[in-house]
């Protein structure tokens, strides 16, 4: 008799996927939390915790927006101006400490910056540098659309059940004076880069997971009951400042997300992990849930991941009742980062 002999079959490579075609490999998740249709789900983070929360409203679960689109708006201008993208208007969180830094402004523990930038007589926030394309008309807009979207986000922790965040990037940009961060570097979206004032950092382990627990904190002090799903991303970075080629620089920085996700859900009740970065990146799928980019996950990887997220909670908790399925969106992700790409020569 030894450890090993009544493990299950998914415990062993054999059994688990070398005898299985691709598509017939399942058991990839052991969730923690049964969710339930009416609970509240609001999702942020990198490009990916899009498809999350449309697989969740596309299902019949509560998939919440908390900062809704002007009346009338198109689908498609909905999508352009990141209505209904996350649960609030905020753009791409791409690391622990801009999820402590909006969290901090929507629980009044920080001041919001104010800075603003300026081009051509319209107006950029520097914090969502995109969710105007062509940018606000006034400096007013600005401020009050920011604001907005900070109230937004503190509905968001005050009423959510679980809160869904794909961890994205460890590479980051900062203001050297004052310490705030910026989604993305000045001068790639929007705004001038200053190299006096604008320092890349790329976060190391300690400090993403000092980070991502001091916010996970500050949301249960005001939402005791609040429980967190943690992705990391399986879209490999467009660019790196990190002076390592762009694919050991995603390798590493993938490397350590998951690590501290690990850390996270392993040593944490109210936080689990689910692996949608393994399922797409795995050497056992070769690859075929990439677009030819090698960067950009295809339609089949999305709604294979979504259908592993949903057939495991079911393995698990039980089958949901039958709801009447609801309109597909489009799959395609809005993401910042990609925009540097226009970069490349």
């Amino acid at each position: 008799m030894n450890p090993y002999e009544n493990l299950p079959p998914k415990a062993f490579w054999k059994t688990a996927v070398a005898n299985k075609s691709m598509f017939d490999m399942s058991d990839f998740w052991d969730p923690k939390f049964h969710i339930g249709r009416n609970e509240n789900v609001v999702t942020f983070g990198s490009c990916f915790a899009q498809h999350i929360g449309n697989a969740l409203k596309n299902n019949g679960f509560n998939w919440i927006s908390n900062e809704s689109p002007p009346c009338g708006l198109s689908e498609e201008n909905c999508k352009k101006f990141n209505y209904n993208v996350f649960s609030a208007r905020t753009g791409n969180i791409y690391t622990t400490s801009l999820l402590k830094q909006w969290t901090e402004w929507a629980l009044e523990k920080a001041p919001v910056p104010e800075e603003i930038w300026v081009e051509n007589g319209r107006y950029f926030d520097p914090f969502r540098p995109n969710i105007e394309p062509n940018g606000f008309e006034s400096l007013k807009e600005v401020k009050t659309s920011q604001l907005e979207t900070i109230a937004a986000f503190r509905t968001s922790i005050k009423n959510a059940r679980y809160f869904v965040f794909t961890l994205g990037l460890t590479e980051s940009w900062v203001n050297s004076e004052f310490g705030y961060e910026y989604p993305m570097c000045p001068g790639t979206v929007a705004g001038k880069f200053d190299e006096t004032k604008h320092t890349f950092i790329n976060q190391q382990f300690s400090k993403i997971l000092e980070n991502l627990s001091s916010a996970v904190k500050l949301m249960k002090e005001v939402n005791p009951g609040i429980k967190f799903i943690l992705t990391v991303s399986p879209v490999p970075l467009t660019a790196t400042k990190s002076g390592r080629h762009v694919a050991v620089a995603t390798m590493a920085s993938k490397s350590i997300l998951r690590a501290v996700a690990d850390q996270m859900a392993t040593n944490r009740a109210n936080v689990d992990y689910f692996p949608s970065y393994e399922i797409i990146n795995s050497p056992i799928f070769r690859g075929s849930f990439f677009e030819p980019n090698q960067r950009s996950v295809n339609p089949h990887g999305v709604n294979f991941v979504m259908s592993q997220f949903f057939s495991c909670l079911e393995t698990k908790f039980g089958k949901y009742a039958k709801v009447e399925s609801r309109k597909k969106t489009a799959a395609a992700d809005f993401c910042e980062e990609a925009l540097l790409e226009a970069f490349s020569k």
